[in-house]
């Protein structure tokens, strides 16, 4: 039987149903637990999200993968909570956002250490939750070019990937030749990758999706909603028309490659967030822009439903 690990258990794969493959419960960089002015504690963070995952649930929405890694506040405690008051699947990960978001302990640690910590997250279970990672996180660090601590991470998820079954999701799809040849060497089939950011506003022109797609890897445009029409627009927000038509070129070409997601926070941690920006951007904006550009259903079910499940399917 087909599965997946959601933080509740393993769930058949079937059951996923509409998955937001790229979110985040609550997301912060090291340390920002000790920022007075931005932390919220269990009992705010609960309250802000609770909204969020059952308006969701209500949408149609099934699956919320979580892509918070190890030091950015991952707390499965927390969201086996949210998942079993909201009815929403929610898959954790193991992993790092990036090398520069890792704390020194594992900043030294060796490619084997990483594998037995991502195969141990995967297999046995996160901390004492009892709860078994469903996806790899890795990804660039700032700068545009994968360090060697970026490296020995990529290297750790392949192997890990191929021992469990589980995939890898990247933060930004920048510096893929690097990746790419990384994941070949260890052998790592490339749709068992799903490179993150392939829209963002920052990174979009350094991207190379389409030949990503070629080499066969997933390619995600997961940014969604992070618009330069917003109030108080990010640093890696994007005009909304030329990130859809952005889109829309893509599936066309390579339907088949194609996820798509928000990278909304519920309950940001140690920053602000960005102001009315949530995981339901997907259902109020982004496949009513779909339908009105000509987008069939059969196509947003594929993006939705059926690629994900394929990607997040064990493979073992």
């Amino acid at each position: 039987m087909s599965r997946v690990n959601t933080v509740l258990g393993p769930i058949p794969t079937e059951e996923l149903g509409f998955v937001a493959v790229h979110e985040h419960i609550g997301y912060g960089m090291p340390g920002s637990e000790l920022d007075s002015r931005w932390w919220k504690t269990p009992e705010e963070r609960y309250e802000q999200t609770v909204p969020k995952l059952r308006a969701f649930h209500e949408y149609g929405g099934g699956t919320f993968v979580d892509a918070t890694g190890i030091c950015n506040g991952r707390d499965v405690d927390h969201y086996k909570s949210l998942s079993a008051k909201t009815g929403v699947h929610i898959v954790a990960c193991t992993g790092f956002v990036g090398g520069d978001t890792a704390l020194p302990f594992f900043a030294r640690a060796s490619v084997d250490y990483l594998t037995r910590q991502f195969i141990h997250e995967i297999t046995v279970g996160i901390g004492d939750t009892g709860s078994r990672a469903g996806v790899i996180k890795v990804g660039v660090s700032r700068g545009g070019r994968m360090t060697d601590l970026d490296k020995r991470i990529y290297r750790a998820a392949a192997r890990a990937a191929l021992s469990t079954g589980v995939p890898v999701l990247t933060h930004l799809a920048i510096d893929a030749e690097t990746a790419i040849a990384i994941f070949g060497e260890e052998g790592l089939p490339l749709d068992r990758v799903l490179f993150g950011h392939a829209d963002d506003g920052v990174n979009a022109e350094k991207t190379r999706d389409t030949w990503i797609a070629e080499q066969g890897g997933r390619v995600g445009f997961d940014t969604f909603g992070y618009e330069t029409e917003l109030e108080d627009p990010p640093f890696w927000a994007r005009p909304r028309k030329e990130r859809l038509d952005h889109f829309l070129r893509f599936i066309d070409q390579h339907l088949d490659k194609a996820l798509a997601s928000a990278d909304a926070n519920c309950s940001p941690l140690g920053w602000p967030g960005v102001k009315g920006h949530t995981v339901n951007y997907i259902f109020k904006d982004l496949i009513p822009d779909l339908r009105t550009a000509g987008v069939d259903e059969a196509t947003i079910t594929r993006l939705f439903v059926d690629n994900p499940a394929e990607f997040l399917t064990i493979q073992n």
